[in-house]
């Protein structure tokens, strides 16, 4: 006799749509910009499933995916076991905005063999307060070694214009919902980036009028 519909384990996996349409052309920029090897801290990780896609796929390199939300981190994890992909490390909870992140004050044992050697976020700046970019860039200069990549995907206003009406209309929507969020000026991004000893390497265009940014240390 089956178990009946209330004893079933419930599915923690959240699923996002836009992962589907954008996991494989990130992979691609991740495979030619990232370090050979160390591990790839993953910052406001959402779903998991960036991470689940690109760790078994990125190897020998290790992946560290992270989120402030509790339940974001419930379906990181149920993606990580989903894989069962031992170079997919379980999530942290961290908040960008924070001076000092939950990796720094209690460092995962496997980056004593694995450090980090990459930062990747991924649709986060303009769904979240400026301060998180700020936040972002911050945590980048104090953990990345000589060499170390950070890398960026989502919208951004280029010489303080949008580049497609679907993304205006995205930002109109966004900072209609919480006015601190919205689409942020490249050049902004840019400039607080070297602010922070972090070199604009370059800008890749991506679907859905999206553009990836590179950066290094």
């Amino acid at each position: 006799m089956g178990k009946s519909e209330a004893e079933q384990p419930r599915d923690r996996r959240q699923f996002a749509a836009a992962t589907q349409r954008n996991r494989e052309p990130i992979l691609q920029v991740l495979q030619r910009v990232l370090p050979p090897e160390g591990t790839v801290l993953e910052l406001a990780s959402g779903t998991g499933e960036h991470g689940a896609f690109f760790a078994p796929r990125l190897a020998p390199r290790f992946w560290l995916p992270s989120d402030p939300n509790p339940l974001a981190l419930e379906s990181i994890e149920a993606w990580r076991q989903e894989v069962g992909c031992d170079r997919l490390l379980p999530p942290l909870e961290l908040d960008a905005r924070e001076s000092s992140w939950t990796v720094e004050r209690q460092p995962p044992p496997a980056l004593e063999e694995q450090p980090i050697r990459a930062l990747v976020c991924i649709n986060m700046i303009h769904i979240a307060p400026w301060q998180a970019c700020l936040g972002l860039l911050a945590g980048a200069e104090r953990l990345l070694p000589p060499g170390g990549v950070l890398y960026l995907y989502g919208p951004y206003k280029e010489n303080g214009r949008h580049t497609s009406p679907s993304n205006e209309g995205f930002d109109l929507m966004l900072r209609d919902r919480d006015s601190s969020w919205g689409v942020r000026d490249l050049e902004a991004v840019v400039a607080a980036a070297e602010e922070r000893q972090l070199r604009f390497q370059e800008m890749v265009e991506m679907p859905a009028n999206n553009r990836s940014l590179v950066f290094s240390r």
